[in-house]
């Protein structure tokens, strides 16, 4: 995902050509899967491009935009992101927030301290965990409400409430990552 809301958000990648027709196969990256419906527009390298057909196999889209014909035209789309714009985003329930909305957010503890800054998120079963960078290195904070206090995306800040345990957990493994 981008981290600046003026730049586009991804939602798949294009894995491969399916089929002679120029239709792509794509990994969906998106919790809104609608978004490859006919009819939406989708961007690649920045190109605006309209769906014309989805199907679904095995969890990807099968998708045919339009202008994209020959096999040829297909595969030079392989490995490319399929992104929207910030302006097609589909408002979330409050206190949900789209990664591209907590990356590049300044961490500070409920006493002050500032830890860093959110540089990525890994997904996970169970629930997000926000990868934390500052100057004492990495730190890994789980997106769980009893964790996370507050996001204010005017200030761009979040806070959160360092439990017991965590702050240390995180530097005895900067500790171990220095050392190999």
């Amino acid at each position: 995902m981008k981290n600046n809301e003026s730049d586009f958000i991804t939602i798949g990648q294009v894995l491969a050509p399916w089929g002679i027709r120029g239709k792509i196969k794509v990994s969906i990256l998106t919790d809104f899967p609608e978004r490859f419906d006919p009819g939406e527009t989708i961007y690649i390298d920045g190109k605006s491009m309209t769906i014309e057909s989805t199907e679904w196999h095995k969890g990807n889209a099968l998708v045919k935009v339009k202008g994209i014909e020959t096999l040829d035209a297909a595969e030079e789309l392989t490995g490319r992101y399929v992104e929207i714009s910030p302006a097609q985003s589909r408002p979330l329930p409050e206190g949900e927030y789209y990664h591209y909305q907590i990356v590049g957010l300044r961490v500070v503890t409920t006493g002050g301290k500032e830890l860093g800054t959110v540089t990525g998120i890994l997904t996970s079963t169970a629930n997000d965990i926000y990868v934390v960078k500052g100057k004492e290195g990495e730190i890994l904070i789980p997106a769980m409400a009893d964790v996370v206090r507050s996001i204010d995306l005017g200030k761009r800040v979040m806070v959160i409430e360092a439990i017991p345990g965590l702050l240390e957990l995180n530097k005895k493994n900067n500790e171990n990552k220095a050392r190999r």
